[in-house]
Parts: structure tokens; sequence; C-alpha cells
């Protein structure tokens, strides 16, 4: 129900936008986000945004990088990712939370889209 791509492989410094696409299911009530996993490591939230995009949330490692934003038809979900480093390699994930706004614990999302790969050269 959740589909997320973009992802792809560039140097440090460069940019890469992420999509994420719903079908079957309006999402537009629901809070979403972003997270990311690198090989060994937890999950880890990366960007959250509310139902209305009226607030966003970001982690510390990606604040002032990276800029969430929902479509204007709000079934689809973007992720800007600038000034990207090499400990940003990981597969990111969409994903919809069960309330109407974001939080930052994987276990309050019900829907996840399948994940993109993305990886940054040095």
């Amino acid at each position: 129900q959740l589909q997320a791509f973009g992802g792809g492989l560039v140097q440090a410094g460069g940019s890469l936008r992420l999509s994420c696409a719903a079908s079957g299911r309006r999402f537009s009530n629901n809070g979403m986000g972003w997270f990311r996993q690198a090989p060994g490591k937890e999950r880890e939230f990366v960007a959250g945004i509310t139902w209305n995009g009226g607030s966003t949330s970001y982690a510390d490692t990606v604040k002032g990088r990276f800029t969430i934003s929902r479509g204007s038809v709000k079934n689809t979900l973007y992720l800007q990712m600038n000034s990207l480093r090499p400990e940003d390699t990981a597969v990111y994930y969409c994903a919809a939370n069960r309330r109407a706004y974001y939080t930052t614990s994987a276990h309050e999302y019900v829907y996840w889209g399948q994940g993109t790969q993305v990886t940054v050269s040095s």
C-alpha cells in the first residue's frame, strides 16, 4: 500500500529526492514518517510530518539537510535529501502513523513501504 522509490548511488555532497506513493488506501488523515536502517543497525527515525503538513520534525543527524513534505494530492510523501554524507547510507522506508501526527517510534507506524536503498560514496 506504500511504495518508496528514488534511491540510488550518489557522491557525498550530492542530493536525492525520495518519493512515497500510496495505493489502495488514502493516508491523508495520517501522520507520515521516513525511517532508515543501515546494515547492522536498528531502524531509526529520520523525519515526520502531520496529516496536514503543518508540523514537521527531524532527527538531529539530518536537520538542516533533509526536508519532508506531502504532495498536493496528500497521498504522496517526499524526502528531499541534500548535502548527503556516507553515514546517510541506508535503506529508507516511508510509513504511515496510526495517528494524525508523527511520532519518532517505529512501533506507532502501521503501514510501511518496502524501502529504497540510498548509498552515498565518499
